[in-house]
């Protein structure tokens, strides 16, 4: 495990400021369940104070309302991540920041969309970098695949065939959110998946076993897969626990919610949504 501070330090700091990052921001739900949002806004903005910008609307700002503990991950284009706590302290619609994140290019020349709020987070914990190697994602997806042959599938036609393949491709990042026992939800890079059938995905950890003890069996966790071309989904299932055999800790999540993650409408997949009526 990497050393854990409570000040970021300048390293933290450069790859937090980077716009070409994968960021990620664990929130919990009104159930308290993990949820899994891309904000690749989120920077520093002193060494113990995190904020990013909001443009679209999603179910995290609306969980830090309710429930201000999150869980922060960030991973750089030299495959540097950094991961820890905080605590949203609130936002803003106007001032040096707003106005500074609108003029970033991503923002300044979208003819369609700008930031129109700046969520602010206290850090409470932050983890040492560390380097995130090619040979244990490849090797964890061989592994993954091979542990699904070991587990049975479940019942829930939860996964699309593209859902599927997208969890299983060796080439998409893999990430997995649960909530600990001190209420933060915390987050697990590089996690190898395979699908077995459409309503069980099985999890091999490629960090080293040290990473897995803090998930309790039969809670639920929250599984982000995201591939070279930013397609991406989320879901969410009950956790079974570690299970070893022949050197290999593998596990099962029976998938019970599904949810689309990319614009431009976010929104539940599995299960259905009914279709309302419009009313004029």
């Amino acid at each position: 495990m990497s050393a854990v501070r409570h000040r970021l330090g300048d390293e933290a700091v450069r790859l937090l400021a980077e716009d070409a990052k994968l960021a990620l921001l664990a929130t919990v739900t009104e159930r308290g369940l993990p949820h899994l949002t891309l904000i690749t806004s989120l920077q520093a903005k002193s060494p113990t104070r995190l904020m990013f910008g909001q443009f679209c609307e999603g179910l995290s700002k609306t969980h830090v309302t309710r429930n201000p503990s999150v869980g922060f991950l960030a991973l750089d284009r030299g495959r540097r991540w950094i991961r820890g706590k905080a605590r949203w302290r609130g936002s803003a619609k106007q001032g040096e920041d707003y106005e500074a994140f609108n003029r970033k290019p991503m923002f300044r020349y979208n003819a369609y969309f700008g930031i129109h709020t700046v969520h602010y987070l206290d850090l409470v914990e932050v983890e040492d970098e560390r380097l995130l190697t090619t040979v244990p994602l490849v090797a964890g997806a061989l592994a993954a695949r091979l542990a699904a042959l070991t587990f049975a599938g479940a019942g829930d036609e939860a996964l699309t065939p593209w859902s599927r393949s997208l969890i299983g491709s060796p080439s998409s990042l893999k990430f997995l959110a649960y909530v600990g026992d001190d209420g933060h939800p915390e987050i697990l890079p590089a996690v190898a998946a395979a699908t077995r059938g459409a309503g069980r995905v099985v999890l091999v950890p490629t960090l080293g076993r040290g990473e897995t003890p803090a998930i309790g069996a039969d809670s639920h966790v929250a599984l982000f897969a995201i591939d070279l071309e930013m397609r991406s989904v989320l879901l969410r299932g009950v956790f079974h626990g570690w299970h070893e055999g022949a050197g290999l800790a593998a596990a099962a999540v029976d998938v019970d919610w599904v949810y689309n993650t990319m614009p431009p409408k976010h929104g539940q997949i599995f299960p259905a949504v009914p279709l309302a009526p419009v009313l004029f």
